[in-house]
């Protein structure tokens, strides 16, 4: 059975067992959720260091023009998507009827058996700096022995992320919700979720056309005729949940827009690690809902979102290549910026997985406009290099 359906189950065994309310197992699956809730807390540095670190040591070798061709132009698109969906989502909230709504709050509420705290060895944005550090000097000085340890780092922490939480969060999210519908708020919550998911899926298709127009208008282009081909992307995301599985597929649409094949074979498994438009889409609409609908968050102006916005453009170089890393990445950035605590966690995990196909393809989707975007740039400075060369001659 895919994820999704475990997560369902979840959904629905948490909201019956809650309901039921027998005290003995609802304290069982809130305590499951508290640990499982500190450990993820407890990995997140650790996700950010390694998979940072390895994906910047990477980039030593390339061109230096194309790597900040295609990295700036992916994380403007990352950035705009954010901004895209963050001005959608307070739209639209305050059109869902609130005024009748429970509301929980975090820490109120049905309590575990235990109070077990595991502290991350060091905090987000430390992990951040020290990936910057390390992956930068391992890309200057090609040191193939700190490559290593930071690439098996990261091969170990996939592992954790592949093999045991990725796995149990079916587990987790069923205590989320068997603690939402003790406390009688599950039926309004998953109300407003439902037209947040609907939104955040509408959104993604609003922003491949948006990256296709542009793309298409830089290059005289037909950006619908661009799209079409990408199709077949789109469609193997939405299939795989997986960037990386989707790359040959992905590479092979990108040619047929005409993008020259050195650039596409460098720009699209890229891309496929740093450009999550449809994830950050997702994510930013989800949190706005998220603080809409638990008592105890403020959603922030378009001020302070913009931050926060831009540090999870860069966190997703952090995300792993599995099913859901995307938020497993994103809520260091979550929790320490916007103060999201484990309920809020829980939630945003939830919605997440539940789109994360959609959010895949909208991510592969827009790596052909990228590439698009950047090809016109490769060919403007291969333009500019014959000029000069015939000057010279």
């Amino acid at each position: 059975m895919k994820l999704i359906g475990k997560l369902v189950i979840g959904i629905i065994a948490g909201i019956l067992i809650g309901l039921l309310n027998i005290n003995f197992v609802t304290q069982f699956f809130v305590t499951i959720k508290d640990i499982f809730g500190q450990f993820i807390g407890f990995i997140i540095p650790f996700i950010i260091l390694f998979f940072i670190a390895a994906g910047v040591s990477k980039l030593g070798n390339k061109s230096g023009k194309m790597v900040g061709a295609t990295v700036g132009t992916a994380y403007a698109s990352t950035i705009l998507a954010g901004i895209f969906a963050f001005i959608i989502a307070i739209t639209v909230m305050p059109l869902i009827n609130a005024t009748e709504r429970s509301v929980p709050e975090e820490g109120s509420g049905v309590e575990g058996f235990l109070a077990l705290e595991i502290e991350p060895l060091m905090g987000v944005i430390t992990a951040l700096a020290m990936a910057f550090l390390f992956g930068i000097g391992i890309a200057k000085t090609n040191s193939q022995s700190l490559m290593k340890i930071f690439d098996e780092g990261k091969n170990i922490i996939d592992l954790v992320i592949s093999k045991v939480i990725i796995p149990f969060l079916p587990v987790y999210i069923a205590g989320i919700f068997v603690e939402l519908a003790a406390e009688g708020a599950v039926f309004d919550t998953l109300q407003v979720f439902g037209v947040v998911l609907l939104v955040a899926i509408i959104s993604h298709w609003l922003w491949i056309t948006i990256q296709f127009v542009t793309a298409g208008t830089l290059t005289k282009q037909n950006p619908f005729a661009l799209m079409k081909n990408m199709l077949p992307a789109y469609f193997t995301g939405l299939g795989t949940m997986s960037s990386a599985a989707t790359i040959p597929v992905t590479l092979k649409q990108t040619k047929k827009n005409n993008v020259r094949e050195d650039v596409a074979n460098f720009g699209v498994p890229l891309c496929a690690t740093i450009h999550l438009s449809g994830s950050v889409i997702t994510i930013v609409a989800c949190a706005v809902a998220v603080m809409h609908v638990l008592g105890d968050y403020t959603v922030p102006t378009f001020g302070e979102m913009l931050p926060v916005i831009m540090m999870l453009g860069i966190i997703m170089i952090a995300a792993p290549g599995v099913p859901g890393g995307a938020i497993m990445a994103a809520l260091g950035v979550l929790t320490t910026m916007l103060g999201f605590g484990e309920a809020a966690m829980g939630l945003m995990i939830a919605l997440y997985m539940a789109q994360d196909s959609f959010g895949t393809a909208t991510n592969v989707t827009g790596d052909g406009a990228i590439n698009v975007i950047v090809n016109r740039f490769a060919k403007k400075e291969d333009g500019s290099e014959a000029s000069n060369s015939s000057e010279v001659g």
